[in-house]
């Protein structure tokens, strides 16, 4: 089951399938309701009607046996005087709740007589027409009365001829002269409104779930045809893993979604490892070479000298020592700049700096002229030392005869240049200088020239040190080294 929930398609699927499954239940629930409603709405209607029909025939005057109610199954009406008693009542009604009063059956005490006294009574004082007809009409005035505009709702069941049913009772009151005040309940059958419903209710549970289905199944498929890329990536990256080849690219897709996204960056990063890895192979192939060379010319002297004292080179086998030490200081200098040293955050005036390390070097060739202006750097003293100290030993190497030195500030940017007035460096071959173990064709000699890993340790730190180091024409015509470094900035107080 862990496994299976691992799944991207699995987790998909389920998601899509609980947001519609609450998608559905919500808009079930609001049609459910929404539909109750308008069909309770509809029973209140009818049950109102029917309430203020039969208010309307009490208002005229009709006496309650005379009242002309309608059928009990579809509209059970009650009568009740203000009292509370029941004065009329739907027949065969039998049982009912949810009105004033649970009685079905007015009492005979509650019965009201048709009028036949009172039209005995106006036959005896007059013995004309006209004055029957006027008592007639007097009698209907007082009889009439007024039916309350608002209806009070409630809901109940009634149970008619022996079927039991739940209705909407609508409680209507009239004001009469002769019978007080009276209520009239009237209901509206609900059975529709549970019908409907009841279907409603039914076609979502049986669709509800078959819908879902659809949903988890066209996920599925969609979430599996999506993610093929994917599976496509990761055989390819398990191949490139057990074969150590990384030559070899995962397919990208043509989409340009995500996924392609993925492919192309996972491509880029293949090409980067591959590239750092044949660098690494390259470096250790020339570190051994020019390790080489120095230890065999050492060997070979100790083994003359061991055999022939005589023909001891102490200086030469010095030379190849020194020569040693500082090919092996390069190469630890290179392997931690490639492990990430980050600088340190000393300050250092730029002017200052050049002056002392000059001060320190007493076997130049050539003399070094110097323009100096005071501008300050952040970074580690040591580091920007073999900076210096490699540009000048190479300029040394090429110069005529002068070497300059200058500092100044530019804008955000400390410089330092140091030029030469010897032969200069080609343009095709000014970014050539700074790879590891290069050599120009017509530099000097392997002992004079060195491994050719000066200029690469240089422009390595400037970049640690985010600035940027690059070559051009010296006025005089040789090469012109520049170092640009960021100036630190000053906080604010």
């Amino acid at each position: 089951m862990t496994r299976l929930f691992g799944s991207v398609r699995a987790r998909a699927t389920l998601g899509a399938s609980l947001v519609v499954a609450l998608a559905l239940v919500a808009a079930g629930a609001a049609v459910l309701l929404s539909l109750r409603t308008n069909l309770t709405g509809q029973a209140d209607g009818r049950a109102d009607s029917a309430a203020r029909e039969v208010a309307s025939q009490l208002a005229t005057g009709r006496a309650y046996d005379d009242l002309d109610l309608p059928d009990g199954e579809d509209a059970p009406v009650q009568v009740v005087d203000e009292d509370g008693k029941l004065v009329a009542a739907s027949e065969d009604l039998e049982r009912i709740s949810g009105t004033g009063t649970d009685a079905v059956k007015p009492g005979a005490a509650a019965a009201k007589p048709s009028g036949g006294e009172e039209e005995g009574e106006d036959d005896s004082e007059g013995g004309d027409g006209t004055a029957s007809a006027e008592n007639s009409d007097a009698a209907e005035a007082a009889e009439r009365g007024e039916i309350d505009g608002d209806a009070e709702y409630t809901g109940g069941s009634a149970t008619v001829d022996g079927e039991s049913a739940d209705y909407r009772f609508a409680a209507v009151e009239v004001s009469t002269e002769d019978k007080g005040d009276l209520t009239v309940y009237a209901g509206g059958s609900l059975s529709d409104e549970q019908s409907a419903v009841s279907t409603a209710l039914t076609s979502m549970l049986i669709g509800f779930p078959l819908l879902l289905g659809v949903v988890a199944g066209v996920t599925w498929l969609v979430t599996r045809r999506a993610l093929r890329p994917v599976a496509a990536i990761t055989a390819e990256m398990s191949a490139i893993t057990a074969s150590e080849d990384l030559a070899r690219r995962v397919p990208e897709p043509d989409t340009h979604d995500e996924i392609a996204r993925l492919a192309r960056t996972t491509n880029e990063t293949l090409t980067a490892l591959e590239t750092s890895v044949e660098r690494q192979r390259r470096f250790v192939a020339d570190a051994s070479h020019e390790l080489r060379s120095p230890i065999a010319s050492l060997r070979t002297q100790l083994e003359v000298g061991a055999a022939h004292p005589e023909l001891l080179d102490v200086d030469g086998a010095v030379e190849d020592t020194v020569r040693l030490q500082r090919l092996a200081a390069d190469l630890l200098l290179l392997a931690r700049l490639d492990a990430g040293e980050k600088p340190g955050e000393a300050r250092v005036d730029l002017a200052a700096f050049v002056r002392e390390e000059l001060s320190q070097r007493t076997r130049d060739r050539v003399d070094v002229h110097t323009d100096l202006t005071s501008v300050e750097i952040a970074g580690s003293r040591g580091q920007l030392a073999r900076v210096l100290g490699n540009l000048l030993n190479n300029a040394q190497r090429h110069a005529v005869s002068r070497v300059t030195v200058t500092t100044r500030a530019d804008g955000a940017w400390a410089v330092l240049e140091v030029s030469d007035d010897g032969s200069g460096v080609p343009p095709g071959e000014r970014e050539r200088i700074f790879e590891r173990f290069v050599r120009l064709d017509d530099a000097r000699t392997r002992d004079e020239g060195g491994a050719g890993l000066g200029l690469a340790i240089a422009r390595d730190v400037a970049a640690r040190h985010g600035g940027t180091l690059g070559v051009g024409e010296a006025p005089s015509g040789g090469a012109l080294f520049e170092l640009r470094l960021p100036v630190p900035q000053t906080s604010a107080d």
